[in-house]
């Protein structure tokens, strides 16, 4: 049978399109009209806070629920039509990898092997190799990190060498070094062709791993485009740190490109507000920062630090949703 893959926006065939997805659960709507497309090799991230609907909507991509209205197409296929053509294209961990802890790493990879066709010793040494577990794949799972569970539910998900792979909430639970290393790992399989599609409800993880994004809230997608597009749409804060504080709010406030803040019109995490402590807090416009630093040091006031604080995913849910109502 041939099909027709969907065309993006750039003109490439998507891995992933999804249109129109909605679903109704004991009455009520739980996500409505999510559309979106995820292109070859690009990292797509699906971003949003816990009980968003990205769980739920993940489950209908890869026809663990049946979607009340809309389709998912998957290499061409339709999910709800053809599941066995379209699931093949996929590797997916919802949630947590499911594994037997009382099995070796190496022994639950062939469990899951002989569950596929055409998959034999050779295809697990690699996806072995390509998560870097040569090391411990032979000891049992009840011995692994949570990382290194991870690490073993991403290569289960390799092994059937899918055009796309699904992870939801990838970094719960996971140590700095375990998120770094995520990081870089889910870089090297897109620079190899693989099209990932990451659930998250951390922003910083979505701006650092992924090339686009889909904002989703009460079962709505609220904005696509790349992080830095979502982004730059928000204004930005900028924090000074002076030697002259009372001079500098002084001279701020007399600047047309400056708006000046106080606690209660920001959301900045405490945590930047403790390591800049007596920070002024601004919004600027565009490019005026070299501007008013030159006025400041001509002014005679003392610049300990400047920082730009990107706003939280809370506030651009706020922006979003402003004036929507959200169920």
């Amino acid at each position: 049978m041939t099909t027709e893959g969907y065309r993006t926006d750039s003109g490439a065939a998507a891995v992933l399109s999804v249109e129109g997805l909605r679903k109704r659960i004991k009455g009520k709507w739980i996500i409505h009209d999510v559309s979106f497309d995820v292109r070859p090799g690009e990292i797509f991230g699906f971003l949003g806070p816990n009980g968003s609907g990205k769980t739920t909507t993940i489950r209908m991509l890869v026809d663990l629920i049946k979607p009340t209205a809309g389709k998912v197409m998957i290499g061409g296929y339709n999910v709800q039509k053809q599941p066995e053509q379209a699931l093949r294209h996929v590797g997916c961990i919802v949630e947590n990898p499911e594994v037997y802890p009382y099995m070796s790493g190496w022994e639950n990879l062939e469990h899951f092997a002989r569950m596929q066709p055409g998959i034999g010793e050779e295809r697990i040494r690699e996806v072995v190799e390509i998560v870097g577990m040569d090391q411990r794949i032979h000891d049992k799972v009840k011995t692994y990190s949570l990382g290194m569970r991870q690490r073993l539910g991403i290569a289960q998900a390799l092994l059937a060498r899918p055009e796309l792979l699904i992870l939801d909430e990838p970094t719960n639970g996971l140590d700095p070094k375990g998120i770094k290393e995520l990081r870089e790992f889910v870089r090297m399989l897109a620079a190899e062709g693989m099209s990932l599609f990451i659930s998250s409800h951390l922003l910083s993880e979505i701006q650092l791993m992924c090339d686009r994004v889909a904002i989703i809230n009460g079962g709505r997608v609220l904005a696509v485009g790349t992080v830095n597009e979502l982004i730059d749409e928000n204004a930005s804060y900028v924090l000074w740190q002076v030697d002259q504080r009372e001079q500098a709010v002084a001279l701020l406030s007399k600047l047309g490109e400056v708006t000046l803040l106080e606690q209660g019109d920001h959301g900045i995490d405490d945590a930047v507000m403790t390591a800049l402590p007596d920070a002024i807090v601004t919004t600027i416009t565009p490019g005026a920062i070299p501007g008013i630093v030159q006025k400041l040091v001509s002014s005679g006031i003392g610049i300990e630090a400047v920082q730009k604080v990107s706003p939280t995913l809370e506030e651009l849910f706020l922006k979003l949703t402003e004036g929507e109502g959200i169920v």
